[in-house]
């Protein structure tokens, strides 16, 4: 029992030491903007069901190197300041996808008909992706009071001095935000660490590597709950692909394993609502599982896997230099500021329960 439960409490560390230092800059960046950027822009922007829109969101998102635990808080910062739902996936769906680390490694471990499918629906899928959240939303279709402009005396209000309005954002980010994503966060990588510890490693790599029985369907699946990084995980990909997988497994492998997981879709089922998380993976599994089984089609049969040693250490180097490397000393005080954050969520909900329960005695 004590085995199982290190087991457990080390395989979520592990997820929460790759993720806590993109979380933390993300508190920090999300508050920024929520402050900074003026209500009525952005709801003009991305505060409607527009296609425009949608691309707005995707291209943003493919421009910057950020996990699927990272984008988070960004994404809701843009969902709480006036994007609708729609924008708010397809950022959300675009940044971990697909970014300019990842396809410049994807070239050169991959190959070009491989990367170039991927890199492209990097773009179609987030846009599908958001296009759906925005025709099913109901009333989660945007955040209430995200609307409009604000009174003149808000500290986001552009009467506000800059340095007021920056100070008050990372405020919100960490004591606000962060402290809300950071407990949904935090029970996400509890169950991925319980998942790891009772599924045996060995099982996933051998079903992964095993071309006889691997499965889009199953791989679309597998990905959606599993933590993945598109950049890390695109080495693994090319050796899966080397050793006889199907193109379609890489590209819906990266698609769905790097675009969501557990942390994320808890965090959005709870903070905007289950039909937004329903929704967001449901849509996310149907787009990959479609890349995937138009991958194989176009490029099956006679594939034959391209690595050119030459080209993927060219495509390493550049691909490590574009991607944030922390110390581990950094990372793991990353990770205790999300967990110190978490507690706090957790410390003010009970609070808030036990407050209510006495009210109730006392009349």
């Amino acid at each position: 029992m004590i085995a199982l439960a290190s087991r457990i409490v080390l395989g979520a560390a592990g997820v929460l030491n790759d993720a806590s230092v993109w979380l933390v800059l993300s508190f920090l960046l999300a508050g920024v903007l929520h402050h900074v950027l003026e209500p009525g822009r952005l709801h003009r922007a991305l505060g409607n069901k527009r296609l425009s829109s949608l691309a707005k969101a995707t291209l943003s998102g493919m421009l910057l190197p950020v996990c699927s635990c990272g984008v988070i808080p960004l994404g809701l910062s843009l969902y709480y300041s006036g994007a609708f739902l729609g924008p708010t996936l397809a950022f959300m769906a675009a940044t971990p996808i697909i970014n300019p680390a990842a396809a410049v490694l994807a070239y050169g471990l991959l190959g070009p008909g491989i990367a170039t499918i991927y890199l492209v629906t990097g773009f179609v899928a987030p846009m599908v992706i958001g296009w759906i959240g925005n025709r099913v939303a109901g009333p989660e279709l945007q955040a209430p009071g995200a609307a409009g402009r604000l009174p003149p005396d808000s500290d986001r209000s552009p009467n506000v001095r800059l340095s007021v309005r920056i100070r008050s954002g990372i405020r919100w980010g960490f004591a606000d935000l962060g402290t809300m994503v950071s407990r949904y966060v935090l029970y996400g990588m509890l169950l991925v660490g319980i998942i790891s510890a009772i599924v045996p490693a060995g099982a996933i790599q051998d079903y992964l590597g095993n071309p006889g029985i691997v499965s889009l369907a199953g791989i679309a699946v597998l990905g959606a709950i599993m933590y993945v990084c598109a950049v890390g995980h695109i080495p693994f990909v090319a050796a899966l692909v080397g050793a006889g997988a199907a193109p379609g497994v890489a590209v819906t492998f990266l698609m769905a394993g790097a675009a969501t997981n557990l942390p994320e879709l808890i965090s959005i089922s709870r903070i905007i609502g289950r039909r937004a998380a329903a929704t967001y993976a449901a849509s996310l599994v149907a787009v990959s599982l479609l890349a995937g089984w138009a991958t194989n089609l176009l490029l099956m049969p006679g594939f034959t896997p391209v690595i050119d040693r030459g080209r993927a250490e060219g495509s390493a180097r550049i691909a490590s230099f574009l991607t944030l490397a922390a110390p581990p000393a950094v990372r793991w005080a990353c990770s205790a500021a999300v967990v110190l954050l978490g507690c706090c969520s957790l410390w003010r909900s009970l609070a808030r329960r036990f407050e209510g329960r006495g009210g109730e005695a006392s009349t």
